[in-house]
């Protein structure tokens, strides 16, 4: 059995996950960091695009400060080898495994490589990789292309998402699923809601993936 992939995000009001210029802006609250930290602590593997790398450059461990426990597995699909050398997930806390296409021949010091996919990884394969290995949960969190892909495909099993009090407008800020998107209401992912919880000024809503 694959590995059970939940998407977590947190979105403004009006549903953006980032600043106009793509960059990221902190809109979850004290409550939901604890959330995502706590989570991260429980999941084997946690998995962003390069995108999210080379603007946010996230550290993608868990803080202390919030939770403890062991650090997940970093994924980063990177079909291109564009992940800087500096980069905080090639810093050596948690094991790292950055996934280009076939074509691509970088290496990264601090990482494992893994190549699948012609043009884009593909994810199904990633995902029968990450089972092989014992496997059993990824976490992905961005950005929104990344996510899409995983609607789109039919891979991810549960969507959380933080809705933050704030509105940063925007009609180019990126929202929280990207991509090409549905050609019609029939090729959109169907969610079924399971849960609302009030986290401080913010809320979460826990939906399971409608196959």
């Amino acid at each position: 059995m694959r590995p059970r992939v939940i998407i977590n995000a947190a979105m403004s009001v009006d549903g953006k996950i980032a600043l106009a210029d793509g960059h990221g802006v902190r809109i979850s609250n004290e409550e939901d960091l604890r959330r995502v930290h706590e989570l991260r602590a429980e999941i084997d593997a946690i998995l962003v695009g390069i995108g999210t790398v080379l603007k946010d450059d996230p550290k993608l461990t868990v803080k202390a400060e919030y939770a403890t426990g062991k650090n997940p597995l970093r994924v980063v699909l990177d079909s291109g080898g564009r992940t800087p050398p500096d980069a905080k997930v090639l810093d050596a806390s948690s094991p790292t495994l950055i996934v280009t296409s076939a074509d691509c021949d970088r290496t990264f010091k601090h990482a494992e490589v893994l190549r699948c996919g012609k043009d884009d990884v593909d994810l199904r394969a990633l995902l029968d990789h990450l089972q092989a290995r014992g496997i059993g949960s990824v976490l992905v969190e961005g950005g929104s292309t990344v996510i899409w892909a995983f609607l789109r495909e039919g891979l991810a099993d549960e969507v959380r998402v933080f809705v933050g009090s704030v509105v940063l407008g925007g009609a180019s800020a990126p929202t929280l699923a990207g991509g090409e998107g549905a050609g019609s209401i029939d090729e959109a992912a169907r969610l079924r809601l399971d849960r609302v919880e009030r986290l401080g000024d913010g809320v979460l809503l826990v939906y399971t993936v409608v196959r």
